[in-house]
Order: C-alpha cells, then structure tokens, then sequence
C-alpha cells in the first residue's frame, strides 16, 4: 500500500512497502521559481528526521529541502543533475529527489495528509 504525506517545510513524502521516495511540493517549485542545480545526497547516508537533505538552487534563491522522517538514502535521482527543472516539470512524479528506508515508522505520524496540506498553502 502506498501513502502520501506532506512538510509544513513544503516535501513531499511517498512510502510504499517500507521505502519512502521524497521530493518536494509543486506549491514548493512554484515559490523558487526555475531550478537550475541540484546538491543530491549520497547513497548510504543516514538523515535525522529534519536534517537538511538536499539544497535546490534557482535562478531566484538557495534554499535546504529536509529529510520528512529518519532513515538511510538508498539512491538519489541522478537525472536531476544534468536536468534539475524536472523538478519544475513533474515535483510529484519524475523530480522525486531521493528514496530512503525508514528508521521508524513512527515518524509518519506527525506529518500531513493532501488535504491539510492543501488547506495550509490554501
């Protein structure tokens, strides 16, 4: 079964049999405006629940995309970095930005469904 959940912080977060694909929102790609690079993390690194994971830069600002839940990044979307506005293009599908496992499954529980997500940037 796959489930969705969203940040305050604007990520996106899809979990399916224990591996959790993130990226971030379109409202998040809208705000930034034309990616034009993308600091992956590298495979094997293990992220604390709100640490910094990512920094996407665009032609208007820097800014951090952060880990949604514990656990260890097990492959990186590497068509982002010869092509980082797949992010604009496609942030819930082909701009995902890295997969994880889970540390603990507990840390969902604090994060938003759709509907709050979008009552939120409403």
């Amino acid at each position: 079964m796959t489930a969705l959940y969203f940040t305050e912080d604007h990520e996106w977060i899809r979990v399916d049999n224990g591996v959790a694909t993130v990226g971030i929102t379109n409202h998040a790609q809208e705000q930034l405006g034309d990616l034009v690079f993308v600091d992956l993390p590298e495979a094997g690194r293990a992220l604390a629940k709100g640490d910094a994971a990512v920094v996407v830069e665009s032609v208007k600002a820097a800014s951090d995309v952060y880990a949604p839940v514990a656990g260890t990044v097990n492959e990186v979307n590497a068509a982002l970095r010869d092509q980082p506005g797949l992010i604009n293009l496609d942030p819930m599908d082909g701009g995902w930005l890295w997969k994880m496992s889970l540390a603990d499954a507990g840390d969902l529980a604090g994060l938003m469904d759709e509907a709050a997500y979008n009552a939120m940037v409403g």
